[in-house]
């Protein structure tokens, strides 16, 4: 066991217009919440779980899955467009108030990531241990050229090679965030930079075709029909050839 303390905080409001009950909706027969809440207890670095919501009924099956819910999150930071910073600093600073609870670290699971593993937050905590971070995320590969569109539907690229060239090969690897898989912080750089990206955050890459965001239907359909698989499909995948 580690001797720092480390907050798991997992965000789960109860509003959700795309995927109704998204957080308590049954994924491949549990609350799609449970998932999350499992890996983190899973977790020998972390010290406490807590599930931050709004809803009482999401509050009760958190429970009743074994993590904390020591408050509901007041409403203003429970609407469409509240920031998720915004609650995630509201915890942490009550924690602190009312129950003299100051964690080294905050690691930052979202409940829409089922495809994550506990290989991933791992290395997450091995390379913050072993690493100068502030902060760890987790990315997953993209294609190199990133575009906008402007209000005429203009193509716009945004980032460009050092050598002018056509072929993917000589373009900078590209990353995006892949999901909100994982956020590990550390507290005090997130109390006083007020940002879970950090000016020394570093990244552990995983997989692409793990890296599903439960927003729409269409992701909650096909998460599902990769994770009944995903044994079958990292086999495969290993033995590409």
């Amino acid at each position: 066991m580690s001797k720092e303390k480390v907050l798991a905080y997992i965000p789960a409001r109860g509003g959700s217009s795309r995927i109704p009950n998204k957080n308590i909706k049954d994924f491949l027969g549990k609350p799609l919440v449970a998932y999350t809440i499992e890996q983190a207890l899973a977790l020998s670095f972390v010290d406490r779980v807590i599930v931050d919501t709004d809803s009482p009924k999401i509050a009760a099956i958190a429970k009743k899955y074994g993590a904390e819910v020591p408050w509901l999150r007041p409403a203003y930071l429970a609407q469409d467009h509240s920031q998720a910073i915004d609650s995630i600093l509201y915890t942490v600073k009550k924690l602190i108030k009312e129950q003299q609870y100051k964690s080294d670290y905050v690691l930052i699971l979202q409940t829409t990531s089922p495809l994550r593993e506990l290989e991933d937050i791992k290395k997450c905590w091995r390379l913050m241990r072993q690493s100068n971070a502030d902060s760890v995320l987790t990315v997953c590969p993209t294609h190199p050229r990133l575009y906008n569109l402007s209000r005429e539907n203009d193509l716009l690229l945004v980032n460009r090679p050092k050598k002018q060239s056509d072929n993917v090969q000589d373009w900078p690897a590209g990353f995006i965030l892949n999901g909100c898989f994982v956020y590990l912080v550390k507290t005090e750089a997130l109390l006083k930079e007020k940002t879970d990206i950090t000016k020394k955050t570093k990244a552990v890459v995983c997989p692409k075709w793990r890296s599903i965001d439960l927003d729409i239907p269409e992701d909650w359909f096909l998460a599902e029909l990769i994770y009944k698989n995903k044994k079958n499909l990292a086999q495969k995948i290993k033995k590409f050839k």
